[in-house]
């Protein structure tokens, strides 16, 4: 079962085609969901982490690349100098603007 989990997700096709060795596609989505629902991934994960961190055999690294870091769209049109000055406030004249 956990090899038929790891194929998948290490291959990345779909459930459909996975190999008959493992079984039932089905029954591997089916029990996947039940493990991920009743939290048995979580104490997997936990137990794993706690052995290896027992072991002294646990390193943390972090990378982010910041080559994919992308700006929203509208960013590119923001204004680049100062704030914008307000407009001057318009009143209505008697007399027609002299041109």
């Amino acid at each position: 079962m956990i090899d038929a989990i790891a194929f998948k997700f290490h291959s990345g096709t779909q459930w459909v085609h996975l190999p008959e060795k493992y079984g039932n596609w089905r029954g591997v989505y089916n029990r996947l969901r039940m493990w991920a629902i009743d939290g048995t991934w979580e104490r997997v994960f936990t137990a794993l982490v706690a052995q290896a961190d027992a072991d002294e055999d646990l390193e943390w690294a972090v990378s982010v690349d910041s080559t994919i870091v992308r700006a929203h769209q509208h960013a590119a049109g923001a204004r680049k100098k100062g704030l914008r000055q307000a407009s001057q406030p318009t009143t209505p004249s008697d007399a027609p603007a002299a041109v």
